[in-house]
């Protein structure tokens, strides 16, 4: 695919995103009796006329806003299927199928992280791969890099490390490197993950792939990656690194400890914030920065605008999205955000969404700039994206709820205390790291710091899925620490089991008020 024939498609998809939105509408849901946004749709008292007229009269986004007020959207606790729907006293089952796209046909099966509990089943449809050829063409052109060469420091299974490597394939561009920063031993990820790795990445080759072998790279040793990015800038005088954030940190502090120029490395994150004691550090090494930002459900969602000075920066992919935001509260914060919620408008999405709610927040800005992404007409920005409900850190994320059952059983019931003696602080030490400090009340006679940490450790563990994923990364990185402090209060007065120190605003745009400063869990 040329540069030319992606242009011509994403421009088509641009200036048919109505069209598009009701087409979807009309097959998959008003076509499946049984789809719970039929039913929701039903109990809204909307046919699919009405929608048109919707879309019609007051465009894409006007006509979403409408759906939401009568009652057409999907919570997050809904789509992950911790809560029923209940609209007006009636409540729709759900199934984990059933936000499935009805359209896929040659689909392979993967999961989520599980993040949110236990991994949840995703269909990839081969054509859902096919779709993001034009984007990726673009953004590359974007950003000039046609021919730079690039590595990745990305987990094996179960992280995306192997699926972001395999990607590359329908392009013909490989990394040169693939960095891991976990492999074997008691903290890494089990057997079949490794037999899986190898065999995949074996086939690929004799198919002819030149798709590299990972290497074990662990968290303290990252001058290795710096040192490839050193020896590409002097072979090609550019380069592209694919990373989480705190591993880019984490890079960028190696070789600024060395005394190695990174000036020419552009590297693209995500995974986490890309706060602005992060950006300050990569940057001060020489090495630019830009954040993207993916939902397995939909498909790349932001990618960095190449003419902004802000790293955080990213044009809202609305070539196959749509977007709307709502005010919710925080769980286990008392703080209230406007929260993301997304609708997918090409058929060949993973999942079907219509106004589903992410548990993301951040800033929206409508807003033209001069480069390739904008001229195109990808005019809405997005930046400072925040989970409400997730704890984030070295590029994977677990749910609120699993630690809060920590703090607030397995602790005091090992140490004594209660559940207002225990709280979790995500803050950023002097380096940018983000540090998930315990705050432990100093009345609990608890003197072994070790052991606090290994019994959050433990807990993790038990709770299985990436909670268990979540430890080992969390233990390479030393990410918790102990303090003996006493519990911090909200403005409020309240006593909140999970606190951050980063406050961001939330000055979103789409058609809604802004709201003050709040703290992102």
């Amino acid at each position: 695919m040329d540069l030319d024939r992606a242009r011509s498609i994403v421009s088509e998809r641009l200036a048919n995103r109505g069209t598009n939105f009701l087409s979807g509408l009309k097959r998959s849901v008003f076509g499946r009796p049984g789809s719970p946004y039929a039913r929701l749709m039903e109990l809204a008292g909307c046919a699919f006329a009405d929608a048109e007229v919707l879309v019609r009269d007051r465009g894409l986004e006007g006509a979403l806003h409408e759906l939401k007020d009568g009652g057409v959207y999907v919570t997050f606790e809904e789509f992950k299927g911790h809560r029923p729907i209940v609209r007006g006293g009636r409540e729709i089952e759900t199934l984990p199928g059933d936000f499935d796209n009805p359209e896929l046909r040659q689909f392979f099966t993967t999961t989520t992280g599980g993040s949110t509990g236990a991994p949840r089943r995703v269909l990839m449809d081969l054509e859902h791969f096919r779709s993001r050829l034009p984007m990726q063409v673009m953004r590359w052109q974007a950003h000039g890099l046609g021919g730079a060469p690039f590595a990745q420091w990305a987990e094996i299974p179960p992280g995306h490390g192997l699926e972001a490597a395999l990607l590359h394939v329908v392009v013909e561009r490989f990394p040169e490197r693939w960095f891991t920063p976990i492999w074997a031993g008691t903290s890494g990820p089990g057997l079949r993950f490794r037999l899986a790795t190898q065999a995949a990445v074996m086939i690929a080759r004799r198919s002819g792939a030149d798709v590299p072998r990972p290497e074990f790279v662990p968290l303290d040793s990252a001058h290795v990656v710096a040192e490839w990015a050193v020896d590409a800038i002097g072979r090609a005088g550019r380069c592209v690194l694919r990373t989480h954030m705190s591993k880019a940190l984490r890079v960028a502090v190696a070789a600024q400890e060395r005394g190695w120029d990174l000036t020419g490395l552009l590297i693209e994150s995500g995974g986490e914030p890309a706060t602005p004691a992060k950006v300050e550090r990569i940057l001060a090494s020489g090495a630019s920065l830009v954040s993207n930002y993916f939902l397995m459900e939909a498909g790349p969602i932001g990618f960095g605008c190449p003419d902004s000075e802000d790293a955080n920066d990213q044009h809202f992919q609305m070539d196959h999205l749509a977007m709307i935001t709502s005010p919710r509260s925080v769980p286990a914060s008392g703080e209230s955000v406007n929260a993301f919620l997304y609708t997918t408008l090409l058929p060949t999405a993973p999942k079907l969404l219509i106004n589903v709610e992410t548990d993301d927040y951040g800033v929206v800005e409508q807003r033209s700039c001069g480069c390739l992404l904008g001229e195109l007409g990808f005019d809405t920005h997005i930046r400072d994206i925040r989970s409400f409900s997730k704890l984030t850190g070295e590029g994977v994320t677990l749910i609120g709820s699993d630690m809060v059952d920590i703090l607030e059983r397995d602790l005091p019931a090992r140490f004594g205390g209660s559940p207002l003696d225990y709280q979790l602080v995500e803050e950023e030490d002097d380096s940018g790291f983000t540090r998930l400090t315990l705050l432990v009340h100093p009345r609990l006679d608890v003197q072994d710091d070790a052991a606090l940490v290994d019994a959050v450790h433990e807990g993790l563990s038990r709770r299985g899925g990436a909670a268990a994923f979540t430890r080992t990364l969390w233990t390479a990185a030393r990410t918790l620490r102990v303090r003996r402090e006493e519990p911090r209060l909200n403005a409020r007065g309240k006593l909140w089991p999970l606190h951050s120190d980063r406050r961001t605003t939330s000055a979103l745009g789409g058609g809604e008020s802004g709201s003050p400063d709040v703290s992102s869990t």
